[in-house]
C-alpha cells in the first residue's frame, strides 16, 4: 500500500474515532439531561431560566444539589405534630381575611419550621430550598414563592391579589411536606388528620362563612351546601370573604 493511501486511511479512521467520541458524549449528556428532568421535573426548566439558558450551567447546579442533597435522610411527622400544623395551616388562611400580610409572614415562617421539622437544613434559607428542591421539586416553587412574597409584604409592597397568590400557590408545597408517610399524592386515600392534597380554608355559602374542616370530608354544616362532592367524600376549595377561591 502506497504512503499516500496509508495516510488517507490513517485520516479516515481518526475521523470516524472523533464522530464516535462525540456521538457518545452526546448520548451521555442526552441521557443526563433525560435523568435530571425525571428528578426534578419543573426544577430543571426554572433552573435553565435562572442561568438564562445556559444548560450546561444549570446541570452542574443540580447535580451539586444531588451530591449535597440526595441522600438525606429526612423523618416523617409524628401523628400530633401533623394534627398541628394542619390545624395551623387552617388558622393562617382563615387570618388572611382579616390581615393578608400577616396570613403570608406567619405562612412562610410556619413552612420554614415544617421543613426543619422533616429534618431539613434550617440555618440558610438558601440550603434549605436546595435540599427541599432535590426531593419535593414539583412544589418547592411556592415555598419560594411565598417567602418572597413575604418579604414584600413587610416592606409593604405587596397587593392582595399577589398575597392570595402566594398563599394558594404555597398550599401543594405544604401538603406535601405534612402527608403522612407511604401516603399516596392521588390516591385520595385517608390515613391520618388529613387527605392528600386536601384544601383547607373557608367558604360562604347560603348560611354565611362556614368553617371546612381539614381532612374529615365534610363541613361544619350539612344538606346542599355541605363540603363534600356527592359520593367522594373530599372537600372542595374554600373561599374568602373577599371572594378569593383557595
Amino acid at each position: 500500500m502506497s504512503t499516500a493511501a496509508i495516510s488517507i486511511v490513517v485520516v479516515v479512521a481518526v475521523v470516524l474515532a472523533a464522530a464516535l467520541i462525540i456521538r457518545v458524549v452526546r448520548a451521555g449528556a442526552s441521557r443526563r439531561e433525560r435523568a435530571l428532568r425525571r428528578r426534578f421535573g419543573p426544577e430543571y426548566e426554572l433552573n435553565v431560566a435562572q442561568h438564562a439558558g445556559d444548560t450546561k450551567a444549570a446541570e452542574r447546579e443540580l447535580d451539586e444539589r444531588l451530591r449535597l442533597y440526595g441522600d438525606l435522610r429526612t423523618q416523617p411527622l409524628p401523628g400530633e405534630l401533623r394534627e398541628r400544623y394542619v390545624a395551623e395551616w387552617a388558622a393562617v388562611q382563615e387570618m388572611f381575611i382579616e390581615s393578608p400580610e400577616r396570613s403570608v409572614t406567619s405562612a412562610d415562617r410556619l413552612l420554614a419550621r415544617l421543613a426543619h421539622d422533616r429534618g431539613y437544613p434550617s440555618d440558610r434559607y438558601e440550603e434549605q430550598v436546595a435540599a427541599l428542591s432535590v426531593h419535593h421539586s414539583e412544589h418547592v416553587q411556592g415555598y419560594r414563592q411565598i417567602h418572597d412574597t413575604a418579604g414584600l409584604a413587610r416592606e409593604g409592597r405587596a397587593d392582595t391579589e399577589e398575597l392570595r397568590e402566594a398563599v394558594v400557590h404555597a398550599r401543594p408545597f405544604f401538603e406535601d411536606l405534612v402527608r403522612p408517610p407511604h401516603h399516596g399524592a392521588t390516591t385520595g386515600a385517608t390515613t391520618g388528620p388529613e387527605t392528600a392534597r386536601q384544601p383547607y380554608g373557608e367558604r360562604r355559602s347560603g348560611s354565611g362563612l362556614r368553617r371546612w374542616l381539614p381532612g374529615t370530608g365534610t363541613g361544619a354544616g350539612t344538606g346542599s351546601g355541605s363540603g363534600t362532592r356527592a359520593g367522594t367524600g373530599r372537600t372542595r376549595f374554600g373561599h374568602t370573604r373577599k371572594g378569593g377561591a383557595w
